[in-house]
């Protein structure tokens, strides 16, 4: 079993929560990690259609054989009238961690949560694996291009899966089941380009009417496909920072895949040389830095917050940090050679917002710091050093 980062989070919520809510995309693990650990709790799948049936027609009667030491209670979501049962259990006891519940379908597991659980359950976002959970379970660094093309989900790596199966296999079944789960989505055929022209997206600004075009749905349509897909974990949107620069800074989303391999799998790059070859490998690097960014904050329980910039003349700074009000500009090039290009855009964000320097992350070898604020550094080294 992989042993995550984000293990000593969990235990924290459970010795400060009646219950804990473990969310995430199908096949992040999330199964796994609660099973190693709470091993002494009774687990129970909804994808039982036993266990499903008793939920939803004895719901006191389900919840009243784990109301002492309570359970694991996997894909959660599926039997929302639970929620409405446990909330006199919870308010009842004096015990932290009774409940563990997982989901991979964030909309519905937020909303019984926010009807019934709101106060008494403490939330947390399991993503794909980390770099670093990677190379400890390889024991050795991948290639970026090879990190790229097989992303970060824990069968590809623990079970040595063939990705190009795996991905074939996962977004059919994420259509089948948990598209329909949300929506009830007839034209799958649609909705499966629709999934490939966003993936064509990857690191561009959000635009609803040219998807609406290209896919030939209305707007309201394209909107609500969007977030099936946010809420299923398939795609994240990072939102621009434009305090203080109103007039000049773009206030649209740019749309990023939660995993590459899956972003590559629908864009139909197979292997290293298609990657070096593609329009596509400088945005696919961008998106892998920002998950790894946002898997770092979600591992840690970090409040800081993550947006971009781009002001309406083209200038754009991939990515800006924000903790605690102290903003940190990052530059994100796949290239292996470093270049003075790389600084402009930071430089112009710096005139805006007065600050100095910042980050400029590639994949060369490099690590120095310059008088005028710059580091300059490989992605891996970025991970290390970087506090969020």
């Amino acid at each position: 079993m992989i042993k995550r980062d984000i293990e000593k989070l969990l235990r924290i919520y459970a010795r400060s929560f009646r219950a804990v809510a473990v969310i995430g995309p199908r096949q992040s693990g999330k199964t796994t990690l609660v099973k190693m650990a709470f091993p002494k709790k009774t687990y129970v799948s909804l994808e039982n259609t036993d266990e499903r049936l008793f939920a939803s027609e004895d719901p006191r009667g389900f919840l009243n054989r784990y109301k002492k030491n309570g359970a694991i209670i996997d894909e959660a979501q599926r039997v929302p009238v639970l929620f409405n049962y446990m909330q006199q259990i919870l308010d009842e006891t004096k015990k932290e961690g009774l409940f563990i519940l997982t989901g991979s379908n964030n909309f519905l597991l937020q909303e019984s949560i926010t009807q019934s659980l709101a106060g008494r359950i403490g939330i947390i976002d399991l993503l794909p694996l980390t770099y670093n959970e990677i190379r400890d379970i390889n024991g050795r660094d991948l290639s970026t291009s090879e990190l790229l093309l097989r992303g970060s989900y824990p069968e590809l790596y623990d079970k040595g899966k063939k990705k190009e199966f795996w991905y074939q296999s996962y977004i059919r079944t994420y259509v089948e089941r948990d598209v329909k789960q949300l929506r009830n989505i007839d034209n799958t055929i649609t909705f499966n380009k629709f999934l490939k022209l966003c993936s064509g997206r990857i690191g561009q600004q959000l635009n609803v009417s040219a998807l609406s075009n290209e896919c030939g749905v209305d707007v309201k349509t394209v909107n609500s496909w969007l977030g099936i897909l946010q809420s299923s974990y398939i795609i994240t949107l990072l939102q621009p920072h434009y305090e203080n620069f109103n007039k000049r800074a773009v206030k649209t989303s740019k749309l990023y895949f939660v995993d590459t391999g899956l972003a590559c799998a629908l864009l139909g790059i197979g292997n290293e040389s298609e990657l070096r070859k593609s329009y596509f490998k400088g945005a696919l690097f961008e998106n892998y830095m920002v998950m790894e960014c946002m898997k770092k904050k979600y591992n840690s329980g970090s409040a800081v917050s993550f947006y971009y910039w781009r002001n309406n003349k083209g200038v754009e700074v991939d990515l800006l940090i924000d903790k605690a009000g102290k903003l940190r500009p990052v530059e994100m090039k796949s290239s292996q050679t470093f270049s003075e290009d790389f600084t402009k855009s930071i430089k112009q964000w710096n005139n805006f917002s007065g600050q100095k320097g910042g980050y400029i992350i590639f994949d060369g070898d490099s690590y120095f710091v310059r008088s005028d604020g710059f580091k300059i550094m490989n992605w891996r080294k970025f991970f290390e050093v970087i506090k969020l």
